[in-house]
This record gives structure tokens, C-alpha cells and sequence, in this order.
């Protein structure tokens, strides 16, 4: 494993020093440098039907050297890519944050960076021309990974040596925390039937102090709103090594469907890397509108934008299907939205002990 790792390494390293020579190859030829890249907007954005995921389209965009603003974002990019290549040789890694602030420390002060949001997207402009993920630049997100918890015996590589860990019998009940890079842990064995990823931390804990994870064999997957890519990468990986069932369960409201899409088919920001994060074959297991009204759950009425985003939705490919149309027109119909904890209005085991359980029954998935 270490000999692999060394390997991608190496081969991510030459890809960031192949895009640096490129801009020299482009000075020796008399050329404006240059640096060819997807448009990145929502119009060059298509849903692929066959891969069932996000993905850019045919248009490009050209950031050149020809305007004094051009030429300001190619010689970050050029600090930036030396930056990568120097921690890499190191083997160290650094946040999105500290590369922000490193960059203060560059010689050139055109080279500084304005604010974070700039050198967040300009490490995103160089995954899509090296076509190398930022994990492999040693570049980590600012906030902690999200947690899971189930019958799962893992290897996970670390900069202290490797280590094998139970994701059951070795953790707390907060569970085992998923790295920033999911590939470098080795799935060993496990007794898991599906994968439960979870919106909220509140539902999280109730499943675990219920012992879901036990009475089901379920490895629960803590989303944490807005799914980091490390958990998306993860639930991926679960799916298609282990060909184990993925289902999302979140509020039912229309910003926790998007939370479900971006598990399911990927997000726009990162349609670069929907067929490496996206699992197309997840499904939803609820709050469902109907749950709403067969449960009698307590709502919230819905607000102008969650009216917006739902007749949005309705037009969304990644919910054109006989069951989204119809859920969603009954949550328009209702004007009603409700949370997942919404459920302890029957009884802190409902959610355990009835409403999963006959959801997931059918569903096929138990």
C-alpha cells in the first residue's frame, strides 16, 4: 500500500509540474500563456442520463496572460502549483485555509491571494486540468470528516503508520471519523447489509442509541447537512467494492432532496468528479410528503423559497421521475415541511422500531 501511495504521489507531482512546463512551453513558442478550462456555470452543466451524474459540458473558457487580470491569475496558479509540488516532496499537507494565508508569504505580492474564495477556486481549476483530485495534493478541507458507525473492520493508512480499526467495537458512540481521503482506507471484512447515510446528527444518535446498526447490521453514515466529498467518496466506494445498499434518509424539505441528489448523482460545484463521488443507485427513504400526512407529523409551513425550490425541483432531471412528481406535488399541495426528529412525536423508538423498518421493508432493502 505504501508503494502505491508513493506512486500516486509521484504521478501527482508530475501532473502539477506538466502544467507549469506547459506554461513555458507557451513562452518559448511566443504564445500568450494560457490555461484552457470548462466553463464552469450552471448552463455547461448536463445531466448524463447513462452515468446518471453531473457532468461539464462542451464549452470552455480561456484564462489568459493577454489582460493584466489574466495574467494576475496565471502566476498565482504557477505559485501555487510550486507550492504543491514542494508539499508533496515534503509529505505534508496543508487546508484550503492555510493556502490562503501562505500565499502572504510568496515574494510577488501580485501573487497573494484576495480573500479564501480565490484560491479555493483556483485549486479546483487545477483538479480539472491536471485531472488529479485535491486529496491527492495533500490539500485538506477545513472541517472535520463526517463520522459512521457498523459492523466494518477497516485498514487506514496514516502518516503514524497504518492501523486497523472495527468501526464498532473500536469507537465510541461517536463513531469512526472518515478522513479527508477515503481512499486510502482498505476495507478488511464486514457483516454490513446496507448503508444508512443520515442529514442530521440528532437522527444520527438516535439510531446508534437505539442499536440500529446492530439489530440491522446497518453502517450509518452521518452526512452532516450538505455531504463533505470524503463522505460522498466513501458511501461510493461502500456501494460499488462491497455492493452493499446505499438509502438517504434527511428532512423532508426540498433543500434535504438536494442533500439526497448530491449523494445520488452529484453537485453542480463538483461535476468534475460526479462518476469518483456520486453513487447513482442510492435511493430515499424519507421524510417523505406522505409520511407528513399519513404519520401526522408536526410541520413547519412551507416559505416562499422552499416553494421556489420544490417547482425547481419539478424540472430538476434528477427528480423527473413518477415518485418525485408526486411528492412534490403533494408537499405543494400540503404546504408543509417537517424534520426528521419530527418522527419522536410517536415515541423516541418510532423511527427504530416502526417507521425504518417498514420504509426499508418496501423498499427491498431488509
Amino acid at each position: 500500500m505504501a508503494s502505491e501511495r508513493k506512486t500516486s504521489e509521484e504521478r501527482t507531482r508530475e501532473r502539477l509540474i506538466d502544467l507549469a512546463a506547459e506554461f513555458y512551453d507557451q513562452f518559448d513558442a511566443g504564445e500568450i500563456p494560457h490555461m484552457t478550462l470548462p466553463t464552469r456555470t450552471k448552463s455547461n452543466i448536463e445531466y448524463d442520463e447513462d452515468a446518471n451524474v453531473w457532468v461539464y459540458g462542451d464549452r470552455t473558457s480561456k484564462r489568459s496572460a493577454n489582460s493584466v487580470r489574466g495574467a494576475r491569475k496565471l502566476l498565482k496558479a504557477a505559485y501555487t502549483i510550486e507550492f504543491l509540488a514542494r508539499q508533496l516532496d515534503e509529505d505534508r499537507s496543508s487546508t484550503l485555509r492555510e493556502l490562503y494565508y501562505i500565499s502572504e508569504s510568496w515574494d510577488n505580492e501580485e501573487a497573494h491571494f484576495s480573500d479564501q474564495d480565490e484560491s479555493n477556486k483556483l485549486i479546483e481549476d487545477l483538479e480539472i486540468v491536471s485531472e488529479v483530485k485535491r486529496e491527492d495534493f495533500h490539500m485538506r478541507p477545513e472541517e472535520s470528516g463526517a463520522k459512521l458507525m457498523g459492523p466494518l473492520k477497516i485498514r487506514e493508512q496514516t502518516n503514524r503508520g497504518d492501523r486497523e480499526i472495527h468501526c464498532q467495537l473500536d469507537v465510541g458512540q461517536g463513531g469512526y471519523q472518515i478522513p479527508n481521503n477515503p481512499d486510502t482506507i482498505e476495507f478488511l471484512e464486514h457483516d454490513v447489509e446496507f448503508v444508512m447515510c443520515v442529514e442530521t446528527g440528532g437522527m444520527r444518535d438516535r439510531l446508534v442509541e437505539n442499536g440500529f446498526d446492530d439489530d440491522y447490521n446497518a453502517l450509518v453514515v452521518h452526512l452532516g447537512g450538505q455531504p463533505a466529498r470524503a463522505t460522498r467518496r466513501i458511501t461510493k466506494r461502500l456501494h460499488d467494492e462491497l455492493d452493499l445498499p446505499v438509502v438517504v434518509f434527511t428532512d423532508g424539505d426540498p433543500w434535504s432532496y438536494r442533500i439526497f441528489g448530491s449523494v445520488a448523482y452529484g453537485s453542480i460545484k463538483s461535476a468534475h468528479l460526479s462518476e469518483y463521488l456520486a453513487t447513482p443507485e442510492a435511493k430515499f427513504v424519507g421524510i417523505q410528503p406522505q409520511d407528513i400526512v399519513d404519520y401526522d407529523l408536526p410541520t413547519d409551513p412551507l416559505a416562499d423559497s422552499d416553494i421556489n425550490a420544490l417547482q425547481s425541483e419539478l424540472e430538476d432531471p434528477r427528480f423527473m421521475s413518477d415518485y418525485w412528481t408526486e411528492q412534490i406535488e403533494l408537499q405543494l399541495d400540503i404546504g408543509k415541511k417537517a424534520e426528521q426528529q419530527a418522527l419522536a412525536s410517536r415515541g423516541l423508538d418510532f423511527v427504530t422500531d416502526e417507521y425504518l423498518p417498514t420504509r426499508l421493508d418496501e423498499m427491498g432493502i431488509i
